[in-house]
């Protein structure tokens, strides 16, 4: 009989350990984890910025807080400039095509037509770069064209506010304030001089926010620097006179163009400065640019004979002549082959009938008695190499030779306004020193500006004694078109041929430069009127009833008090008789 075999007890049986696959096991943990080191120290040492670049994408976000452009105002707060609310269209191109938006063809059409375009550029401008974010359709739309955008729900189109300039006075003002860019840049006139005045900065608040959107921890914030307005010395009413005036007589004469310039005698603010042609800045399209050249500031001209009032004060200022010189003219004077011409013959003058007279060849003879270096250097003291000091972006400081090799002709053709070419407002600096007692000073577009007190370019007494021959020349000379009821005036008369290339042709420019009133000159104007097509072209024919109208405006505007009334003369005779009587006794 065979003896069984004992069980064995499965409690009791060992496990036996495959090495290799243990090796294996721990292998592929041990590399995992190894991978995962790797990884977090690529992250977190070599290439950080990936993952926190993502997690803010998520989290945080900044906040801007626009500022609207500052305005420009007159002296006496009329605005000039301001800036009004606005909306842009623009859109989402990657959420557009995420929604469908382009197949839905009629709200589409609908967008094309008030936007103005067709609707296959609309869909290319929106379709091209299906990833891009941002892409503007239409800037600076009035609110019914916003609403109706709005209403008709395109998915991935918005509205963002903006803000437009606007310009009240319009084509009043065009030339000197400017205007901007689509973006509120200013690009032309005091628009863009003080471009970052009026700008300011966007203030910024950066924050973080959880997966519902709200705020929790506020990281940096920056608040808005407020833009300044601009206060000008211009005078609305007067620039809107000025303006008007000034295109009546271009109409008139039928003339090219023309500027005219109002300057404060004290204080050197100009009050008007005002061009013709002008153009609509609040609506510039298919305005040739040629349009926008400001040409009181930027348009050099020949000023003919309103600088003869410059020759006589340089001859008073230097001891050659004075009140009681008598000059020897005839109509024709020749001077190295060249003549000098008089319209007639005016026989012996005086000072004060060579500015009556608008005498060439008078003026001619004062500068030929003078050295020419004082001469020449009188023009430059007077300002007329330099700029008016207004600032303004394309201000011309003027052309005058400094060649030591003037001629005897050169020298009597700039006593009467030819070999030198200045703009109209270095021509009305020049006139303000007159009537500032021959103190110069800077011009300025800014009220109340901070200037030094001014240069002294001439005595005073002298100053005097010319002015008093300018109210001659305006009561009995060649201006008496720019007489103002009730005021004494004082000025010239300027026409000057036109220069082409190798010369002079047949066209003119005619010029009147004076200052009111003389009791105490408050004011200067100066008008310059190009190329009249009538038969009219002296200064004193077309250029001086501008001023005439002009200056009277002005003066009433500023309320100042007539000077020239003979009521008023007599009492003021009879009253200083009676004074001095006591007085002496």
């Amino acid at each position: 009989m065979t003896a069984k075999k004992p069980r064995k007890n499965k409690d009791n049986v060992q496990p036996m350990t495959i090495a290799w696959r243990f090796n294996l096991v721990i292998g592929g943990i041990a590399l995992v984890f190894f991978g995962l080191i790797l990884r977090a120290a690529y992250i977190q040492v070599i290439e950080p910025d990936m993952l926190k670049a993502q997690g803010d994408l998520r989290s945080l976000r900044t906040a801007t807080k626009d500022t609207h452009r500052g305005s420009i105002v007159d002296r006496n707060g009329e605005e000039l400039a301001v800036s009004v609310p606005v909306q842009t269209v623009y859109a989402d191109p990657k959420y557009v095509i995420e929604k469908d938006g382009l197949s839905k063809t009629r709200r589409l059409q609908a967008l094309a037509d008030v936007l103005g375009m067709d609707i296959t550029t609309l869909r290319k401008r929106i379709g091209t770069n299906p990833k891009k974010r941002f892409v503007y359709l239409a800037r600076q739309i009035n609110p019914a064209i916003a609403q109706y955008v709005k209403e008709l729900k395109i998915p991935g189109i918005h509205l963002r506010k903006e803000s437009k300039r606007f310009y009240p006075a319009g084509e009043i003002t065009a030339h000197l304030i400017g205007f901007t860019d689509v973006d509120d840049n200013g690009i032309e006139g005091l628009e863009r001089v003080y471009n970052d005045v009026l700008t300011g900065k966007s203030g910024k608040k950066q924050y973080r926010k959880d997966a519902k959107g709200n705020l929790i921890e506020l990281l940096e914030e920056q608040e808005a620097q407020q833009p300044q307005d601009i206060i000008l010395s211009i005078d609305q009413r007067i620039q809107a006179l000025a303006y008007r005036e000034l295109v009546a007589g271009i109409k008139s004469f039928k003339a090219d163009s023309g500027s005219a310039v109002v300057v404060d005698v004290h204080t050197g603010e100009i009050l008007a400065l005002v061009n013709g042609p002008s153009f609509n800045p609040n609506n510039r399209k298919g305005v040739a640019t040629h349009r926008f050249r400001n040409r009181a500031i930027t348009d050099v001209v020949e000023p003919g004979s309103t600088m003869k009032a410059l020759t006589v004060l340089s001859a008073l200022e230097f001891g050659s002549a004075d009140t009681e010189t008598v000059i020897k003219t005839g109509q024709t004077m020749r001077i190295g082959g060249r003549r000098v011409t008089d319209t007639r013959g005016y026989g012996e003058q005086t000072l004060a009938d060579i500015l009556k007279n608008s005498s060439n060849v008078g003026s001619a003879r004062l500068a030929l008695d003078m050295p020419k270096d004082y001469f020449i250097g009188k023009f430059y003291e007077m300002g007329f190499s330099e700029d008016t000091g207004t600032g303004l972006i394309g201000e011309t400081s003027g052309m005058i030779s400094d060649s030591n090799r003037w001629s005897k002709h050169e020298i009597a053709a700039l006593s009467y306004g030819y070999n030198l070419a200045i703009s109209p407002l270095q021509l009305a600096r020049f006139y303000a020193a007159l009537g500032n007692g021959g103190i110069k000073k800077p011009l300025s577009v800014l009220k109340d500006p901070k200037f030094s007190q001014g240069e002294r370019v001439a005595s005073e007494e002298n100053v005097k004694i010319l002015v008093d021959m300018l109210e001659l020349a305006v009561k009995d000379g060649g201006g008496k078109r720019a007489k103002v009821e009730g005021y004494r005036v004082g000025g010239k008369t300027g026409t000057a041929k036109k220069s082409i290339a190798g010369g002079y042709g047949n066209d003119y420019r005619g010029l009147f430069a004076g200052i009111a009133p003389l009791s105490d000159p408050k004011v200067v104007v100066v008008v310059v009127i190009d190329d009249p097509a009538g038969d009219l072209y002296h200064g004193g024919e077309i250029a001086a009833p501008v001023f005439s109208k002009i200056m009277a405006g002005t003066l009433r505007y500023l309320n100042i008090a007539p000077d020239d009334i003979p009521q008023l003369s007599t009492q003021a005779t009879s009253t200083q008789s009676s004074s001095t009587g006591v007085s002496n006794g």
